[in-house]
């Protein structure tokens, strides 16, 4: 009994708190890292813990960088880009999944080999033709992709919607229900654990971009909070205290989202298993 609970409990426990001691460390360090003085960063040998809590270091670091105006402009962009992703993957999702119609395969065999597609290759042909349109330096290349769906997103819930039975829209037509009724009372709020998991992944998506706002935000008062920390490490890339502090307040949004989030970022896996 006791040889079984060592190898089916103790053990398989042990491993999983050591990796993630391994992976948590970095964090751990940086946070620390915050906290001190330029001469402790540099000291040898390395310190983990600080002789002394400087949380100056945090009120430096806002005072030198607007992070309110770079958190407002990320946030901004992650709600429109939520919107525009349960908008249109689902809509997308829907026809190509539960509306038989000639070439819905033919459609999705397309929207799947979008996703072979390396984003640098697409990155100069959309340059120039956001630069026609005269949407450069403007959040519209950063959100307007959203509004049509994008391939995973349309996949997951293609996948998801497979597992639905299809009697409860047989039965729904029957009683007089258009299309666009069955979609929005009864596959919808079927849809929610995946739907909420497309959320969740669109503003993490969104909020750590760096290339996107990067290429098409020229105006510093327009960048996001990835963009305005690489400018502060250009501006102040000596104090390092700060840097760590300003990385360190970009990263809480995304401990919170885990935290409050987790369970849908669990349920995620029954996105491709379907209906239960």
């Amino acid at each position: 009994m006791t040889a079984k609970l060592l190898r089916t409990k103790i053990l398989p426990h042990m491993v999983l708190i050591l990796f993630s001691i391994f992976f948590l460390f970095p964090f751990v360090w940086l946070v620390f890292t915050s906290l001190k003085t330029s001469n402790e960063i540099f000291a040898m040998p390395p310190r983990i813990l600080p002789e002394a809590f400087h949380f100056e270091n945090y009120l430096a670091a806002l005072e030198t960088v607007p992070f309110p105006r770079y958190m407002l402009n990320t946030l901004v962009i992650c709600v429109i880009c939520i919107v525009g992703q349960l908008f249109a993957a689902p809509l997308v999702a829907y026809s190509i999944s539960r509306i038989p119609w000639v070439g819905s395969k033919i459609i999705f065999a397309i929207v799947l080999a979008t996703m072979i597609l390396p984003s640098q290759v697409q990155l100069i042909p959309q340059y120039i033709i956001f630069t026609k349109l005269g949407w450069v330096n403007t959040i519209l290349p950063l959100t307007i992709g959203a509004f049509f769906g994008a391939p995973f997103y349309i996949f997951l819930l293609r996948q998801f919607l497979l597992g639905v039975p299809k009697e409860l829209s047989e039965a729904a037509k029957i009683d007089g229900a258009s299309e666009f009724r069955i979609y929005r009372q009864i596959i919808l709020p079927t849809l929610k654990p995946a739907l909420a998991t497309v959320a969740l992944f669109t503003f993490v998506g969104s909020y750590t971009d760096f290339m996107g706002p990067l290429i098409y935000l020229n105006d510093a008062a327009k960048w996001t909070i990835t963009v305005g920390l690489q400018g502060f490490q250009q501006d102040h890339g000596a104090q390092w205290e700060q840097l760590m502090a300003a990385s360190t307040i970009m990263a809480i949004p995304m401990i919170l989202l885990y935290f409050f989030g987790q369970k849908y970022f669990m349920q995620s896996g029954s996105a491709f298993t379907g209906f239960k």
